[in-house]
């Protein structure tokens, strides 16, 4: 998920004018992100 965002914020940000795949890029970082460093279920569970 961290990797997709990061790959939909560089389309974005190349592609001029796409700025709707930067702000989902953005948002699957930021929630890709958190789902790595919190806890879910009291044990930290990888997603990517």
């Amino acid at each position: 998920m961290v990797t997709l965002g990061l790959i939909l914020l560089i389309l974005g940000l190349l592609l001029k004018g796409m700025s709707i795949l930067v702000t989902i890029g953005l948002i699957l970082l930021v929630v890709g992100l958190i789902l790595n460093l919190v806890p879910i279920g009291g044990s930290t569970r990888r997603v990517w």
